[in-house]
C-alpha cells in the first residue's frame, strides 16, 4: 500500500498544516477573534454573535477543538470554550517561523 500524502512531509510540517486549517475558513476565523476579543470562555452564545446556524458554529468549533487550538468544556447544557493559551502560541511561532524566513529578493517582475 502507498504512503499518505502527509507521510511524506516531517511532523513539523503537518503539524503546521493542521494549525493553518483553524484560519483557513472565515468562520473559524471569525469564532477565533471573537475568543481571543472576549479574553475569557464564551458559554453558549456563539452562534447569536456570529449569525451562523448552530450546526456550522458547531462544525467548526468541533474543528477547531480537535486542532487544539480552543479548549472547551461540556456540561450539558452548557458548553464553553476559550483560546488554548500553549497551542495559540505554538501557532504563533510556527507561522512565525515559516513567514520570517522569507528573504525579499527581485524576482518575477
Amino acid at each position: 500500500m502507498g504512503l499518505t500524502k502527509t507521510e511524506i512531509f516531517t511532523e513539523e510540517q503537518n503539524r503546521i498544516a493542521d494549525l493553518a486549517k483553524a484560519f483557513a475558513h472565515p468562520a473559524r476565523v471569525a469564532i477565533l477573534q471573537l475568543l481571543v476579543a472576549r479574553k475569557a470562555c464564551v458559554c453558549g452564545d456563539l452562534v447569536d454573535e456570529l449569525e451562523l446556524a448552530q450546526a456550522t458554529v458547531s462544525q467548526h468549533l468541533k474543528e477547531l477543538k480537535r486542532i487544539g487550538i480552543i479548549q472547551g468544556e461540556i456540561n450539558p447544557p452548557r458548553v464553553c470554550y476559550c483560546i488554548n493559551p500553549p497551542v495559540w502560541e505554538e501557532a504563533r511561532q510556527a507561522f512565525g517561523s515559516v513567514l520570517e524566513s522569507f528573504e525579499s529578493v527581485t524576482c518575477c517582475n
